[in-house]
């Protein structure tokens, strides 16, 4: 397919892929360090590990406003000055659910390029829409986060814990369904480098 592709186009639209394909992978590998990075300084900040109570994701997933009283008062004031930064570090930067997002975004569309590569149809038929599921949770996790921070305070009343609950969890159901489809996308490619008879030079 790649082969065809070359035979079709032009010396300059053969460029301008190779720099496409160039920008996509330093894209990347930039997101990826990113949501990496993010990732580690709010597990560092996390609320648990200065109260010993619940964490933030026990927060998300309090699910009523009793629930999340509970939680609240466990965690004292430094647990709530940890989580009160912690959400303002996750929802007024929005770097860190575009980094994700994007990253997960680009793995996903990675996979779906090699499959319509190697002509496998039905990983690139999904791959038409799976990726974008990341760019989808990126925008609940930013409503979670809101409605966390009107929980935490105290301006939540009873909406606010079950709608971050359910922005939760559609946010996490979809970022696994984007990891599956990329590690599914991984693991073929590398049985097919494994099938790949080897050249004898």
């Amino acid at each position: 397919m790649l082969a065809a592709l070359g035979a079709w186009s032009g010396p300059r639209d053969r460029s301008r892929l190779l720099v496409s394909t160039a920008h996509r992978k330093r894209a990347l590998i930039l997101f990826g360090i990113a949501t990496v990075a993010f990732t580690v300084v709010l597990e560092v900040i996390d609320p648990s590990h200065v109260s010993h109570g619940s964490t933030i994701l026990d927060f998300e997933f309090a699910g009523s406003h009793a629930r999340a009283a509970q939680i609240i008062a466990e965690w004292g004031a430094k647990g709530r000055s940890a989580a009160h930064l912690s959400l303002l570090l996750d929802d007024a930067n929005i770097d860190s659910e575009l980094s994700y997002g994007l990253f997960f975004a680009l793995a996903g569309f990675a996979v779906c390029d090699m499959a319509r590569a190697r002509d496998w149809q039905r990983l690139a038929a999904i791959g038409a829409v799976v990726p974008f599921f990341a760019l989808v949770a990126a925008g609940f996790d930013a409503s979670e986060n809101v409605a966390l921070l009107l929980t935490l305070a105290g301006n939540g009343g009873s909406v606010a814990p079950p709608f971050a609950a359910v922005c939760s969890a559609i946010k996490l159901t979809l970022i696994t369904v984007v990891i599956l489809y990329a590690l599914c996308g991984f693991v073929l490619w590398l049985r097919a480098r494994r099938l790949q008879p080897s050249r004898v030079a």
